[in-house]
């Protein structure tokens, strides 16, 4: 009877074992199955914050080449727009260099290559005019840093101080880019003796 009543305890212990066992098991799977779907959590938005990050990139690298494309379009021959234009500067010396010249003044064979330059002249500005390349507005303009580049002062008190009053090459843009800048002379008021007097003493004591 006695051995009855202890394999009843110990059935007893062993399923209260067995059931504390299963509970502790249960736990266990219960928070590694918490772990796993905190790590999956975290591995998911980690990767939608990289799918988020790269197609942004390959967005901006679109845009990007979409504008290379653009520029490349627009301003592929700028380089070769810009030494096209010392064609132009030749042609202008070659015509100052003639009406300079004492011999050649006032004849007939003058005027006729003149009258020759100026068409070349006019038919190279026009091609350049249909390919957005045009020249630069500069006499009577006020002195603007983006599109001129003063290179001397003269005296002229009939116009207001950084008025364009020479142009010593003609300028160009491409488009809307300066393909390059207008070297000028601008205006600038006469100095009377006095103050010039009064600049001279200053210079001597600097």
């Amino acid at each position: 009877m006695e051995k009855e009543q202890n394999t009843e305890k110990n059935n007893v212990d062993e399923n209260e074992k067995n059931n504390t066992a299963s509970d502790e098991s249960k736990v266990v799977n219960e928070n590694i199955e918490t772990l796993v779907e905190k790590n999956s959590e975290e591995k998911i938005l980690e990767l939608e914050d990289k799918l988020t990050r790269t197609f942004a990139e390959m967005e901006n690298q679109r845009r990007r080449f979409e504008k290379e494309k653009e520029e490349a379009f627009e301003y592929g021959g700028f380089s070769f727009a810009k030494e096209a234009l010392n064609l132009i500067d030749n042609l202008e010396r070659s015509k100052q260099t003639l009406e300079n010249d004492e011999i050649l003044k006032n004849t007939e064979a003058l005027k006729k290559t003149l009258e020759h330059f100026e068409i070349i002249n006019k038919d190279m500005v026009s091609i350049l005019s249909k390919n957005g390349i045009t020249p630069i507005d500069s006499i009577g303009k006020k002195l603007d840093p983006n599109l001129h580049q003063a290179m001397m002062e003269i005296e002229d008190d009939q116009k207001d101080t950084g008025t364009i009053v020479q142009e010593i090459q003609k300028g160009f843009m491409m488009k809307d880019r300066l393909l390059r800048p207008s070297l000028v002379g601008v205006s600038k008021k006469t100095i009377k003796n006095e103050e010039k007097d009064e600049k001279n003493k200053e210079d001597l004591d600097n």
